[in-house]
């Protein structure tokens, strides 16, 4: 394959499909750069895998447009509209080789035999498979069977390569690897991606940017540290990463949690309000004497490079999260009373507020 090949322009517009009651996109606009990766993330249902399978021609909006490089596919058939996709299921043929699954698509178009094993061998080197190529399905394992997987969508130079999920059916070590290998692999190609998966380490690890998505509709789509460290709505900060849920007030400006007090933008003085906070935006100290800014730990759970605690606050009653880094957790035994200080830049409240 050409590593000059360039990525195509996908728009989604005000893409709407529902299936009886049941409103899975509810005007979608999505715009994909040429050669870009573009993450939908969300729980099930949110509407990700329906996006998808409408860019892909699998399924028709009830209304809306699917636009590619400036070509209207709304109606136009799944066969004419030039995709490669890679299922969360392989999907390989039981009874062809490695080599023959990735020609496959070329010997349907007409490439004459020589020139497409020629092809399917330059993909299997692509995707480090250059010694299975005579191998069945069944000899290979299931990251070997992914990785011809997309090979074989690859092979016929689509305009745009459709990722349903394709990680979910592997164990973890393989998963991690894979991501990496397919983030290499499309940069290297340069095509036009979206991948779907309701994984978040996924989706921040490849994505150039990732779309939270919740009934159907678009809540944020950003640079995934954007995503993480400045989340559009309290759905968002929740979904994406870890998050505490505290209770506080709001009075004259401030919030006032875990005996601090916080400024903040907006809001009526004498609300009571949930605020989010991530784990690492927590400090602690160990603290003799109990007060409305300290909590006893309940928990300590060891995470590799950061270790959690677990602490139930004095103030409010309240279980959240603390992360630290595993080097500094050697004080903060279960039972340990502990000072809390949060990082005033970092607090989100469920208003969609920040300090």
């Amino acid at each position: 394959m050409s590593s000059t090949q360039r990525g195509s322009l996908v728009e989604l517009s005000n893409l709407v499909r529902r299936f009886g009651e049941v409103t899975a996109l509810d005007g979608l606009n999505l715009t994909i750069q040429p050669g870009e990766l573009v993450a939908l993330l969300g729980p099930s249902g949110c509407g990700k895998t329906t996006a998808l399978r409408l860019l892909a021609g699998l399924d028709i909006a009830d209304s809306g447009n699917v636009i590619v490089d400036g070509n209207d596919l709304t109606n136009v058939a799944a066969s004419q509209r030039d995709m490669g996709m890679v299922f969360q299921a392989y999907s390989l043929f039981p009874n062809m080789t490695a080599l023959e699954n990735v020609a496959f698509g070329l010997k349907v178009r007409g490439v004459d035999t020589a020139k497409r094993e020629s092809k399917a061998q330059e993909l299997l080197d692509l995707v480090a498979l250059t010694n299975q190529a005579n191998r069945y399905s069944h000899q290979m394992s299931g990251g070997q069977q992914q990785r011809v997987a997309l090979a074989r969508a690859l092979a016929i130079e689509p305009k745009v390569l459709l990722l349903d999920e394709p990680l979910s059916a592997l164990d973890a070590k393989v998963r991690t690897q894979l991501r990496d290998e397919i983030r290499r692999i499309q940069i290297e190609v340069g095509t036009t991606t979206l991948f779907v998966t309701h994984d978040q380490e996924e989706a921040m690890a490849m994505a150039d940017r990732v779309g939270v998505m919740s009934n159907g509709k678009l809540e944020q789509i950003d640079k995934p540290n954007i995503v993480y460290s400045n989340p559009a709505s309290a759905f968002v900060a929740s979904f994406v990463g870890a998050m505490n849920r505290v209770p506080a007030k709001l009075n004259a400006g401030k919030v006032s949690i875990l005996g601090q007090s916080i400024k903040h933008g907006g809001g009526s003085s004498g609300n009571d309000l949930v605020a989010l906070l991530r784990p690492e935006s927590i400090s602690v100290n160990v603290e003799k004497s109990p007060s409305a800014n300290t909590g006893s730990v309940l928990a300590r759970s060891f995470l590799g490079p950061q270790t959690r605690l677990t602490i139930t606050t004095s103030e409010t009653k309240t279980n959240i999260h603390v992360d630290l880094p595993s080097s500094e957790a050697g004080p903060f035994d279960p039972g340990t009373t502990v000072a809390l200080k949060i990082q005033a830049d970092s607090l989100l409240t469920d208003d969609n507020g920040k300090n």
